[in-house]
């Protein structure tokens, strides 16, 4: 959420930036509203005020010996009467009108870093760096994830629509084993860079959703349970951050670093050609999501090491990617500075995003009312939250299953998986 007092302050400066996204979002509503707001509060703060000073002139009144059913002290408890009254007609008043700055303030997206390159959408991303050319393979034998997984029988697509609708498939056998081992691989790998594993609720209630941004915007994206204030978390950066909701932190304890695998849910709308098959773009994916609350004037060194520790991930399973930072239009809603790692795809010929990494700065704190405090210091401060993939792994066995394919219709496993795996192929699982 963006800071009420700084859209007041400079709501020409905000609108700039907001502007940036390549959209055309307005503030005068909320202004207009801002106005109304603090004029009934300033009505609200002289009323009481008066309540406040006819009780004290009727209690010295009292205590001086005026009897209390003088006419002089009749007149003042009519007009304490009358202001309580007015008072009472003016609270409800004044908190539609912060409810609905509050509902508007939610409707606007994190405003992009002054370190953000301008542009207009995905196509004036920055390339950072690229990682592993010298592991690309030549791509003329080699089949889409999709179909390779199914011809060695890891991956089953018809059953999987059988049992819930397309956009879903199940892994079978070594397919089974091979997202597991990732799962296990990555979590250990995370670990050992200092995260703290959580393993969190994957049904998750609205609250949740709006403190990281994807409600109300979002809704339509996201899985809800019919009969209960719960949905199915679309990544573990939802449960895992709002662990602190309404928690004022110890400045000495941050960082923190949390890293959580949970099943992942999204409605993913629209048609996205090849991604229709395949796993890519699925209602329901794993991935290991790495969170960070941090102090804000470490937030983008912070930054910086979570791309890293997602990129050697990718970088001990020897598949080639790109760093790709993110341009003012693209970058996600909360974000406010974003990199993407994009994994290579032989087949497609083509990177693709296998981890997004973004600082939100203190967007998502400010709607979860996460602070924290350092000693001797008066007041509190928000929390800078960061969050990204480490990595989707329904994503990276797509990667293996295209790098390492060989000529021979098997695949090989990574050397770092073997241990988890025990074998060093992938060959046919007939079931």
């Amino acid at each position: 959420m963006l800071d009420l007092k700084k859209i007041r302050e400079n709501p020409q400066e905000i609108l700039k930036l907001l502007h940036q996204r390549n959209t055309d979002y307005q503030l005068q509503p909320i202004l207009d509203l801002d106005t109304q707001q603090r004029e009934k509060q300033s009505i609200k703060t002289e009323l009481q005020a008066r309540s406040n000073e006819i009780g004290k002139i009727i209690g010295q009144k009292m205590r001086s010996g005026v009897n209390s059913q003088s006419e002089e002290i009749s007149r003042l408890k009519e007009e304490g009467n009358n202001v309580k009254a007015k008072l009472a007609e003016l609270e409800p008043e004044e908190r539609e009108l912060k409810a609905k700055i509050d509902a508007l303030l939610l409707e606007l997206p994190n405003l992009p870093s002054n370190t953000t390159p301008m542009g207009k959408n995905e196509t004036e991303n920055i390339e950072v760096r690229r990682w592993g050319d010298e592991f690309i393979p030549d791509g003329s034998h080699i089949l889409p994830h999709g179909e390779i997984g199914e011809k060695l029988g890891i991956i089953d697509s018809e059953r999987a629509v059988k049992v819930a609708q397309s956009r879903f498939v199940a892994l079978v056998g070594m397919g089974a084993a091979l997202e597991r081992a990732l799962i296990n691989f990555m979590l250990d790998r995370q670990i050992d860079a200092g995260y703290i594993e959580v393993i969190p609720p994957v049904l998750i209630n609205s609250e949740s959703l709006q403190g990281t941004g994807q409600l109300p915007k979002f809704a339509e994206e996201s899985f809800k349970c019919e009969n209960d204030d719960l949905w199915l978390t679309p990544t573990a950066e939802v449960p895992v951050t709002n662990f602190y909701r309404g928690e004022i932190l110890e400045a000495e304890k941050l960082p923190i670093y949390h890293c959580a695998y949970t099943p992942c849910f999204r409605r993913e709308a629209g048609s996205y050609g090849r991604d229709m098959r395949g796993l890519i773009r699925l209602h329901q994916f794993n991935k290991v999501e790495l969170i960070k609350l941090v102090h804000p004037q470490t937030s983008g060194e912070e930054h910086e090491k979570m791309v890293n520790n997602a990129e050697a991930i990718l970088q001990a399973l020897k598949l080639p990617y790109r760093v790709v930072e993110l341009c003012t239009g693209d970058i996600g809603f909360s974000a406010a500075k974003c990199y993407d790692l994009e994994v290579w795809l032989p087949n497609a010929n083509t990177y693709r995003e296998i981890s997004s990494c973004s600082n939100c700065h203190d967007f998502q704190a400010r709607r979860a009312d996460i602070r924290f405090k350092e000693k001797g210091k008066k007041g509190t401060e928000y929390v800078h939250t960061l969050n990204g993939s480490g990595l989707a792994v329904g994503r990276t066995m797509a990667a293996i299953l295209e790098n390492y394919q060989q000529k021979n219709g098997t695949v090989k496993v990574p050397e770092v998986l073997q241990p988890y795996l025990k074998t060093d192929i992938l060959g046919n699982n007939e079931y």
